[in-house]
């Protein structure tokens, strides 16, 4: 007997959840304050489209913003601290102190300082998805090869050009783990502070319709957050299949060089 393919199992589970979502309501099982059917969610989707388009937008654009600030500043930060020692030893012990933080605490001074509009939020989501991005950057750094440094070296590269054509790209898997859990918490971060302060954005959603009881509308935003979720996961997986051929090229080399049978030095005449 076969076993089903891994998407078909996927695509299976999807489909129960969904029929448990739409069932549950509708046989009493679960009430609908406490979750909406599908259809009721999806209904008022439709009806209310406008309202929640703009709501994403105000999401997306400080979601945007705070990536840059995660994605860019803990690109740039991890790669200093992994191939600076002296950087190494002084911040890396700071900054996994730090990361073990809840940063969640830390919002009411990101309004007092920058107030409730949505600098506050760019940034507290941004702090919020940069360490994860940083640590694994400088984590994924301490792995690469020494020679690779060394040839660099040795040809003349500068430092921003090691960590540009170098450094970054032999750390490229890991890399990619940092962006994509700290690109959620980016996202996490937003929304939080949305639901906190705001009088706009998706979180602000949750937060509106959650006080009047209108879970149709609260599941819609959720949705909503989930879809954004989605996308981004699909988008991080699409750059590392598009940056696999650097690793599988890389490996390929190593282990080619490695197999090489040396070439045996011919005796002098005598």
């Amino acid at each position: 007997m076969t076993r089903p393919a891994p998407a078909t199992v996927r695509w299976l589970i999807l489909l129960a959840l969904l029929v448990f979502w739409e069932l549950m309501p509708r046989t009493g099982l679960i009430p609908e304050l406490f979750l909406p059917s599908m259809t009721s969610t999806l209904r008022v989707l439709v009806a209310d489209w406008r309202e929640y388009a703009e709501a994403l937008m105000v999401t997306l654009y400080e979601v945007g913003f705070a990536m840059l600030i995660a994605c860019g500043f803990g690109i740039l930060a991890g790669a200093l601290v992994g191939g600076l020692a002296l950087l190494r030893n002084l911040l890396l012990p700071v900054f996994s102190s730090l990361y073990a933080v809840p940063i969640v605490i830390l919002y009411p001074i990101f309004t007092a300082w920058f107030g409730i509009g949505s600098e506050s939020k760019i940034l507290f989501a941004g702090v919020y998805g940069f360490f994860p991005v940083m640590l694994s950057t400088a984590a994924g750094i301490r792995t690469i090869d020494s020679q690779l440094l060394l040839a660099a070296r040795s040809m003349g590269a500068t430092l921003p050009q090691q960590i540009v054509r170098v450094i970054i790209p032999a750390s490229i898997p890991t890399v990619l783990t940092g962006l994509r859990l700290g690109g959620a918490l980016t996202i996490i971060g937003v929304v939080v502070s949305e639901m906190l302060t705001s009088a706009a954005g998706i979180g602000y959603l949750v937060t509106r319709y959650r006080t009047i009881l209108d879970s149709a509308h609260v599941f819609g935003a959720i949705l909503m957050i989930l879809l954004m979720s989605i996308l981004f996961d699909l988008a991080a997986r699409a750059i590392e299949r598009r940056t696999l051929t650097w690793q599988t090229a890389g490996r390929r080399e190593k282990e080619t060089r490695e197999a090489r049978p040396a070439t045996p030095v011919a005796a002098p005449a005598a």
